[in-house]
């Protein structure tokens, strides 16, 4: 059981989750005090001592189900049953066990499993809900069904899938071993996925996971500012105090530090692919608003608008990005990036307005279209901010490729950061508090 619970951990590092040692030892610890025939607890205990956010559950529970999956439907006897009359009737009770006995019985008949196939089993999955033609047979029952019924029928529809899916996974598991089934179902935590790639689903749980990260990233801010730099000595009062001690200065005493909250500006491309990075940046950006002393946004294509009032008063950052997309004034000629256009257009409209307190943040991969580049506007922003920093969502590799001008803004830059997903975001944000 040991060596089980060692390759589960270990595989739920691989999928990212980060569990420590001592996390490890009191999972190994749980198990003496519940009871392993029950499935459920067992799962509980597991998740309670290896899990720290809710957003990692899925990835928890995705390689539980290859690492302790129970033993596959073995029984010879009911495959001659009547699979369809079984269909209609579980779909129709909705019984919980009926679903998965016709589970069990459709991928034995109908999933046509091999040995030494691959282990990914969503082929098999597709194979015996076409062949047991579960869609047919749910619009069969919905046509005569009342319109209460219907939920019920849609819902014993998708238990069924779920039980079919993991019937599949029971049988790779017992072939190929957990390692090799957990390896295959792998995906990228929410932080872990790529905004230029992301899928629909990777977007929901993107979203999902943005608000989490923006609460535990300005507690980090506010606690950094509270407990800072120690301040200046304060040489009067480390006088006066060291006379209990003789004149010796045994009790230094320093000036307590004011630590001032940054004023942020962000620049953001909102073309093509990279509007994604933009959006989730944004949000991000504006969830933290509360840390920074001001917030202003821009948006650029080859035109560039300020934004900042469209996320004034709301706590509805999607809707905000919503109206950014379709009121920004962001098109000013062709409609494709240019950046130098955007940036020139900002220094001399909004270039009086950065003080050094300003600390400027440029969302963008630097594919300007082979227009001119005006580094010299860059280098003008960067002799008035604090700081400016430049975010990259495309792979380093990538840079200087093609259209991308990356380098000749990055010598103007105090930081060119490759910034594909949330991890990322989430430590470059953190230096910026």
């Amino acid at each position: 059981m040991l060596d089980l619970l060692a390759g589960f951990v270990g595989e739920l590092r691989a999928a990212g989750l980060p569990v420590s040692l001592t996390e490890n030892i009191d999972a190994m610890d749980a198990v003496r005090f519940v009871p392993l025939d029950d499935r459920t607890v067992f799962r509980a205990a597991m998740a309670a001592t290896l899990v720290k956010r809710p957003e990692h559950r899925p990835a928890f529970d995705a390689v539980f189900d290859a690492y302790f999956a129970v033993a596959p439907f073995a029984g010879g006897d009911e495959l001659d049953v009547d699979l369809g009359a079984l269909l209609d009737d579980a779909l129709r009770s909705g019984d919980a066990e009926a679903i998965s006995r016709v589970a069990r019985l459709a991928v034995a008949r109908l999933a046509g499993m091999e040995e030494g196939r691959g282990v990914r089993g969503s082929a098999y999955v597709f194979k015996t809900m076409r062949m047991l033609d579960v869609d047919g047979a749910l619009a069969r029952l919905l046509a005569g069904a009342e319109w209460l019924e219907r939920d019920d029928l849609t819902g014993a529809g998708l238990r069924l899938r779920a039980e079919i899916e993991a019937e599949v996974r029971r049988r790779l598991v017992a072939e190929r071993g957990p390692q090799a089934v957990a390896r295959s179902v792998r995906r990228p935590l929410p932080e872990d996925v790529d905004f230029l790639h992301a899928s629909r689903e990777d977007l929901t749980a993107l979203q999902r996971s943005l608000r989490p990260l923006a609460r535990r990233m300005a507690s980090r801010l506010a606690r950094r500012r509270r407990v800072g730099r120690q301040g200046r000595l304060d040489f009067r009062r480390t006088l006066r105090r060291s006379l209990s001690t003789g004149g010796v200065p045994a009790d230094p005493r320093f000036r307590r530090p004011h630590p001032h909250k940054p004023e942020i500006v962000v620049l953001a491309d909102v073309s093509g692919s990279v509007a994604t990075f933009a959006r989730f940046t944004l949000q991000l950006v504006h969830a933290l608003a509360g840390e920074f002393s001001a917030v202003r946004t821009f948006v650029f294509i080859d035109g560039i608008d300020e934004v900042t009032r469209l996320f004034a008063g709301t706590d509805d950052l999607a809707a905000a990005l919503t109206r950014v997309h379709e009121e920004a004034d962001v098109v000013a000629a062709d409609g494709h990036s240019d950046y130098g256009r955007a940036l020139g257009t900002f220094w001399a409209r909004w270039g009086r307005e950065i003080t050094p307190r300003t600390s400027v943040i440029v969302l963008g991969d630097a594919r300007n279209n082979y227009h001119a580049a005006h580094a010299d506007v860059l280098a003008d922003l960067r002799r008035r901010c604090r700081r400016l920093w430049w975010l990259n969502p495309e792979p380093r590799s990538y840079w200087d490729t093609g259209d991308s001008i990356v380098s000749e803004y990055a010598v103007h830059c105090d930081g060119v950061f490759e910034c594909r997903n949330l991890r990322q975001l989430e430590a470059f944000v953190s230096q910026i508090g």
